[in-house]
């Protein structure tokens, strides 16, 4: 058994939280921590809600045995509630909403009283956005603000804005293709193009390409290109997206979507008349009508979930908090 300062807890369910547990798991190391990562691995697919949150929970909890047994670590971190709903030892939650939002009524049954007695007990939530624990009820646990941080864009890197719009659709049903595609045919002027990200085809309609799934630095270029980003989920936990999407230039256009979705409230802050649940005339403002110095006023908004200031946060709040004695 080897004696490690931290091990990292994930489940692999989406691209968005793969990439998250990696860039925690090397800012530890970077903050000086030995790390270690174990993963519930691949998993099947189920029907529900609360099956699929049991299976992951359950995978999460063998990964975790196994780690502990083979590392002994000084502080575990779960990365999402998920992670550690069957928890074999209490430790940090990295989380980006709670199933008391996102998990309703018969899909969030035994999860949402199990994740409050999880919150009770652990000794340091990170918490992904400022509104991530708004629907906890009673006394919040100690937090530390800790996004799943934005790479900055290459010094001077700019694209030419040949593209009207990108909208990304790596899953068309929760990002609302359908909605996105009726809106741009509403919107668009005569050689103007949306690019759909994330999906390799979809309905055809004139002015709209699909690029598929791209590499990181592929799919930053291309919103390098972009004038305006679409966004319209039926709800958001976080939402990498349109935030890489303001890192790089473009306008933000959104519906004012449910959950802790922090690109949301700085695009209102940006502009208020580009987040609205109509958004033929929010695209047209976008395109025609920019506010002055959106792009600037937004790197400023953005200072906060850009990795050297997250890397920050966990160098200088989150580390010496996890190796404190307990």
């Amino acid at each position: 058994m080897s004696d490690v300062d931290v091990l990292v807890v994930s489940i692999e369910g989406t691209i968005g939280w793969q990439q998250s547990n990696d860039w925690l798991t090397s800012s530890l190391a970077r903050a000086g921590a030995q790390v270690e990562r174990v993963s519930a691995g691949p998993l099947p697919s189920v029907r529900t809600f609360a099956l699929t949150d049991f299976v992951q929970a359950r995978a999460a909890r063998a990964a975790a045995r196994r780690g502990i047994e083979a590392t002994n670590p000084k502080a575990i971190v779960y990365c999402s509630i998920t992670a550690s709903l069957l928890w074999p030892r209490p430790g940090v939650i990295w989380l980006d909403s709670l199933a008391a939002e996102n998990r309703l009524g018969r899909h969030g049954l035994w999860q949402r009283p199990v994740e409050r007695r999880r919150l009770a007990r652990a000794p340091l939530v990170l918490a992904m956005s400022e509104r991530s624990l708004d629907p906890l009820p009673g006394r919040r646990p100690d937090t530390i603000l800790v996004p799943s941080p934005v790479e900055p864009p290459p010094a001077g890197a700019d694209g030419n804005r040949d593209l009207a719009a990108v909208t990304y659709m790596g899953n068309p049903d929760k990002k609302r293709l359908g909605f996105v595609l009726d809106a741009w045919s509403s919107a668009r002027r005569e050689g103007e193009t949306m690019v759909v990200a994330g999906l390799g085809q979809g309905p055809h309609a004139p002015g709209v390409e699909f690029a598929g799934r791209l590499p990181p630095s592929d799919y930053r270029a291309l919103l390098r290109r972009a004038r305006v980003f679409i966004a319209a989920p039926k709800r958001e936990d976080y939402g990498i997206a349109p935030l890489e999407a303001l890192a790089d230039g473009c306008v933000l256009v959104t519906t004012p979507a449910p959950g802790p979705y922090p690109a949301r409230d700085i695009a209102r802050s940006l502009d208020p008349r580009l987040v609205a649940d109509s958004l033929t005339h929010a695209i047209r403002t976008a395109l025609d009508d920019p506010r002055p110095g959106y792009p600037e006023r937004a790197a400023e908004l953005l200072a906060p979930f850009m990795r050297p200031a997250v890397d920050r946060t966990i160098a200088e709040r989150v580390l010496p908090r996890l190796l404190e004695r307990r």
